[in-house]
């Protein structure tokens, strides 16, 4: 049997016979000897290894003694014959063991050569975690699903029918120009209310709801709103909205504040106040904005509130009969039914929960800003 480095190795003659020479050639001998053994995986050539390096006439020990030790100058004899006898100690070493012995030693350090040390740490990939204006709009919907609200959605491309009309928008309202509402293109051989836009709110899932579900009723809208306002600290052409809609008999403003205001003191802290005044929606009547006491200072006034003590929030008021008509064949009568309607900015409310200075931040994907909420 033949092994691999039978060709590669070969006794040298020493010519230089100084400690440095010596310990040069050891370590070639004794590299050689460790290639031959782990390549010894079968008996036959463990066998063949041993008759290669101790065989009486030609093996490798018998080389070195009569090549090295014979051979070297009477002043490095000594140290030429210690060399030689530890080699001899170290060959018959390596084949004083059984076969079975070997052989295992053997495959035990070529598999120890490849192991994994699996106790080393690994490199892991960085988990993500929702994005902060996500995590708010979840905040709020857990909020109303706590007070009974189930959860509705709708498709972000709508008609007008839905968007506006459905809504008590009459046709010349401003919210229908191209300035404040993103139309989809190509759409003018189609009648008014069948032409498809992004929506500009939630609302458009009331209507749909409404047309599917029989009062009574209460449900929590998130979701994905358009607007063709430009980009700056308060405004984006994306933003999230919550909207809310409940609907029953003998519903009043009073069942819509006393709603708003625990709403407010579960997100923001029981010592929150609100406050309601006048306003102007078209599918509520009567109308109001709500304030909340504003949440750095107390209400006691500073640059977040303009020194009023009071934030701007979210819009509501009771549903006007007139979108109840729209659905009046699925029970909607507005003669024995009542109900309230909400909405809120999601990323408004994010604004002051996280001290955000500006509503870009939130989308311009800066890692760093991002890593401060996970």
């Amino acid at each position: 049997m033949n092994l691999k480095t039978n060709a590669m190795y070969s006794v040298p003659k020493l010519e230089d016979y100084s400690p440095d020479g010596l310990e040069r050639a050891r370590n070639e001998f004794l590299s050689a000897l460790d290639t031959d053994v782990l390549n010894a995986t079968t008996e036959e050539e463990w066998k063949a290894a041993r008759d290669r390096w101790m065989s009486r006439k030609s093996g490798l020990l018998s080389q070195i003694n009569d090549t090295w030790l014979k051979s070297s100058p009477p002043e490095h004899r000594r140290n030429t014959g210690q060399l030689v006898n530890e080699l001899k100690e170290i060959v018959t070493g390596q084949f004083s063991q059984t076969p079975d012995a070997i052989l295992g030693r053997t495959k035990n350090q070529a598999l120890a050569a490849e192991r994994l040390d699996i106790s080393l740490p690994g490199i892991q990939r960085a988990i993500g975690v929702k994005h902060p204006v996500l995590r708010v709009m979840d905040e709020i919907v857990a909020v109303f699903k706590a007070m009974g609200y189930s959860v509705g959605e709708g498709p972000e491309v709508e008609t007008d029918y839905y968007n506006f009309e459905s809504l008590n928008f009459p046709p010349n309202h401003p919210a229908r120009d191209t300035q404040d509402t993103l139309f989809i293109a190509g759409q003018e051989r189609k009648p008014a209310r069948e032409r498809l836009l992004l929506r500009t709110h939630t609302s458009p899932v009331q209507i749909r709801t409404m047309e599917k579900q029989a009062p009574p009723l209460r449900i929590v809208i998130p979701g994905k709103v358009h607007r063709n306002d430009p980009l700056d600290a308060t405004h984006s052409p994306l933003f999230h909205q919550v909207e809310g809609l409940a609907v029953d008999t003998n519903i009043t403003f009073c069942d819509l504040k006393g709603t708003l205001d625990h709403a407010m003191k579960a997100l923001f802290g029981s010592s929150v106040k609100t406050r309601f005044y006048p306003s102007f929606f078209p599918f509520t009547e009567p109308s109001a904005d709500m304030q909340v006491s504003c949440i750095f200072c107390g209400g006691k006034g500073c640059r977040t509130c303009k020194f009023s003590g009071w934030i701007e929030l979210l819009g509501c008021g009771m549903v006007d009969p007139n979108v109840f008509e729209f659905v009046k064949d699925n029970g909607y009568d507005s003669s024995k039914i009542s109900g309230f309607a909400f909405g809120m900015g999601v990323e408004r409310i994010a604004l002051l929960k996280y001290g955000v200075e500006g509503i870009q931040l939130f989308y311009e994907g800066d890692v760093r800003f991002l890593e401060q909420f996970s």
